[in-house]
């Protein structure tokens, strides 16, 4: 599988609901994995989940964020038939007042080929 390498000024940010429902994609994202805003609202955000990824990474991030903090941390994503490309996330919890729900913003930027084989290391010891 390609890798996909974000351009230094790519900026990701998606907003999903407390089931992880996609509620709004910006263009950044849509274009680096593959998929039309269409094609993203109403999907679960998994839908970009690499399979390289621990669950247990994603677990530590929803009992952050449903705790009502911040979670940072590094994400290799799949891109929609094939590929694949990392990201430094900061996913920011976020009460919605008018549907009055709580919602979780996602920001992302291009991770450094440091910061990737640092977190590739990690996630091998990971469940």
């Amino acid at each position: 599988m390609d890798e996909r390498v974000l351009k230094d000024d790519d900026f990701l940010v998606s907003q999903t609901d407390e089931k992880g429902i996609i509620l709004f994609a910006n263009e950044d994202f849509c274009e680096v994995a593959g998929y039309s805003l269409d094609e993203l609202i109403g999907q679960p955000h998994n839908i970009v989940r690499h399979k390289d990824m621990p669950k247990a990474a994603f677990k530590n991030l929803w009992e952050t964020v449903k705790s009502g903090k911040v979670w940072n941390g590094y994400v290799k994503n799949a891109i929609k038939g094939g590929g694949y490309y990392w990201v430094y996330a900061s996913v920011y919890p976020k009460y919605d007042s008018v549907s009055q729900r709580n919602t979780y913003i996602s920001c992302r930027r291009k991770a450094s080929t440091k910061e990737i084989a640092d977190a590739q290391k990690l996630y091998k010891t990971m469940q």
